[in-house]
């Protein structure tokens, strides 16, 4: 083999790396995202808004469009995880910010339980999130 070759066949490997980085994006794990509560204090009513930012924990950023299929609220911080109370999704106004509607009839601790489907992971992302509802 000659110099140029070699010199050849050096190049043709160097863009052939260059290349593969820039085909095989970085890959998510669902452990990469989570639930964050927006607010961690809540007035207490039959109309609570409780709202949580879904997060890419790798960047910070917020992420739309994740499917909630699980919802539950109850009083479990305060050792009464059987005392469930109604809940339902509300359409979002901003990025990434899911909101739901809550009948926090009592002050104390609660807890939001949520299961989700990010687009385009595998696997579901589940949180458990501790609030108060306050007078």
């Amino acid at each position: 083999m000659n110099f140029l070759n070699v010199k050849h066949a050096a190049a043709a490997a160097l863009i052939g790396l260059g290349l593969s980085g820039v085909v095989s994006p970085a890959l998510a794990e669902i452990g990469d995202y989570e639930f964050q509560l927006v607010q961690t204090e809540i007035k207490k009513g039959d109309s609570a808004i409780v709202a949580v930012r879904l997060v890419d924990k790798r960047s910070g950023k917020a992420v739309p469009n994740a499917v909630i299929f699980a919802q539950r609220v109850d009083m479990a911080p305060d050792g009464m995880e059987t005392m469930t109370a109604p809940i339902e999704q509300l359409p979002s106004t901003e990025t990434g910010i899911y909101r739901f509607k809550a009948n926090l009839m009592m002050a104390g601790g609660w807890r939001l339980s949520l299961g989700a489907k990010v687009q385009g992971e595998t696997g579901t992302v589940e949180n458990k999130l501790s609030f108060k509802a306050v007078p």
